[in-house]
């Protein structure tokens, strides 16, 4: 009979699920982390909330540990790469406490309008200041999403019923999904233009961390109120804390913070500001719906073998793995590359297999182009959650299979549809093993892809090489792998370098200047 430690606070419910799908159970709370790692190694799965840090210490102590389940979304207090290292399966719940996120939001957008806070302070002081709490409508206000997934879509969905106008901003959301939602897609900046009130849906990636910049928040509509239930450092606060004193922004609610707790903080007694302490997940209904989810999935995996909510594992039966394992990773690859590289609006993705990869189980190898792809923007995206987030993204997934056999033995094509027309790249493997890039954008290349690369698009004309080398040698930047395609002499050219350190900004703005270039990005894998 397996074996679970619940060693977090959870509702009982909980422990009933386990004992009813034949797991033997304790719960156990509070313990110290060497108290833990004394009695961990007797356990296969771990039930946690956010109270216990499961660290690499911790994790060496696990001998007989295969699932880590986490009751709610955050895992930042598990080590993630120390148990995909054992062979430790982490999951979590992601879309329990949804509705109690989305709610909080609502709630703190009511209590920006009509200034609730100051109001019941004033009030229960013995004043009585009915002209100074003039407060707004929500009736016929547009408000702002900045991501449309899962709780997005909720709040957009209860400011609707509030006769509120809906405009959102997600890479990923579809024109079709907009409409299903009753929303208008729009980018970021218009969004900022005509939004009375915007409220924030996105986790914290490189792409989204400050996504309200000093610069950004300075093209609101003056008067604009912000609410921000999701991550801590989407805002520059400190930019925030000028606008609401300057009367730009008229009001602002934050129940996430970018260090906490936030006991002390700079915007704390700032007017027209209100503060919750990460209340976002914190109803009972959330926190029973969460405990039974992380029951039901870790009982499920001890004793079926099925895979739900897995942040660190694809969905695999033992004799699929081995050969789609270099398949995956190929597949991983290109996806990271169309998604860096393409531009805009998504509308569709296509992955084809041709050759050896077409006699194979295709779903994990599109799972991990989605994942590839989506991980640009989120890096909790893995291979079982990425098809579910590209489905309520309404992003159009086609797979293909071809039976014939083309210039390689195997074949994998990853084509995006963009605003600008569609976007594709192919790669094989070689030796039946190492990933391989062979067309990029309509142009043979043969390149790996892996660590810090640059992309470049020149034209074709004698000495750019040399001009470009020289750039990057006097900043210190050493070439390690150089990879050249055209479409003919003398026409468009393309470059993937790989280099041994990331390029800054002023260098890759310096590979810019260079004549010649139409495009330098710099990449990541």
């Amino acid at each position: 009979m397996p074996k679970v430690l619940i060693s977090d606070k959870m509702d009982p419910k909980a422990a009933q699920i386990f004992r009813e799908r034949g797991v033997e159970v304790d719960e156990i709370t509070g313990k110290t982390p060497d108290e833990l790692k004394a009695i961990i190694g007797q356990y296969d799965g771990l039930a946690i909330r956010s109270s216990t840090k499961v660290t690499k210490d911790i994790l060496e102590h696990a001998t007989n540990l295969k699932v880590i389940g986490r009751a709610g979304i955050g895992v930042d207090n598990v080590d993630i790469p120390a148990a995909s290292a054992k062979g430790v399966v982490v999951m979590n719940t992601p879309f329990g406490n949804s509705i109690t996120t989305a709610e909080h939001a609502i709630a703190l957008m009511f209590a920006l309008a009509r200034q609730l806070p100051e109001a019941d302070a004033s009030t229960q002081a013995g004043k009585w200041e009915k002209n100074r709490f003039m407060g707004v409508e929500l009736t016929g206000k547009t408000l702002g999403l900045i991501g449309a997934g899962n709780i997005g879509s909720i709040v957009a969905d209860r400011a609707i019923g509030l006769r509120m106008r809906v405009i959102a901003y997600d890479p990923f959301l579809t024109p079709e999904r907009a409409l299903e939602m009753g929303v208008e897609k729009m980018t970021l900046d218009d969004l900022l233009l005509r939004a009375d009130f915007i409220t924030l849906h996105t986790p914290l990636t490189d792409q989204t961390r400050n996504i309200l910049s000093r610069e950004n928040l300075a093209k609101t509509k003056k008067g604009v109120r912000i609410i921000n239930c999701a991550r801590g450092g989407l805002i520059d606060e400190a930019a925030l804390k000028e606008g609401l004193e300057s009367g730009h922004i008229a009001g602002a609610a934050l129940d996430v913070f970018a260090v906490e707790p936030a006991k002390e903080h700079p915007l704390f007694g700032t007017p027209n500001f209100v503060a919750t302490p990460h209340l976002g997940a914190s109803t009972t209904e959330a926190q029973v719906n969460v405990a039974i989810q992380v029951a039901e999935q870790l009982a499920d995996y001890l004793v079926t073998g099925g895979v739900t909510n897995a942040l660190n594992v694809p969905s695999l039966s033992a004799e699929e793995a081995p050969r789609l394992k270099p398949y995956m990773a190929l597949a991983e690859k290109l996806g990271g590359l169309v998604g860096q590289l393409a531009h805009g609006e998504l509308t569709s993705i296509a992955i084809e297999v041709e050759g050896a990869a077409a006699e194979l189980n295709q779903k994990p190898i599109t799972s991990a182009v989605l994942a590839g792809l989506m991980r640009v923007h989120s890096d909790t995206v893995n291979m079982v959650n990425a098809p579910f987030l590209a489905k309520e993204r309404g992003l159009d997934v086609r797979e293909v299979r071809h039976d014939r056999e083309g210039d390689y033995h195997t074949l994998v094509r990853v084509t995006v549809g963009t605003q600008a027309g569609d976007r594709s790249v192919a790669g094989t493997l070689f030796g039946n093993a190492a990933p391989r890039l062979v067309e990029l954008f309509g142009i043979k290349v043969e390149a790996d892809l892996a660590g810090h690369m640059l992309y470049i698009v020149n034209e074709d004309a004698p000495g750019f090489i040399g001009r470009l080398g020289t750039t990057l040698g006097e900043a210190g930047v050493n070439i390690g792998t150089f990879h050249l395609g055209r479409r003919s002499a003398g026409g468009e050219a393309i470059l993937l370098l790989s280099v041994d350190e990331a390029v800054d900004d002023a260098l890759l703005a310096k590979v810019r200047a260079l004549p010649g270039v139409k495009t330098a990005m710099a990449l990541g894998f």
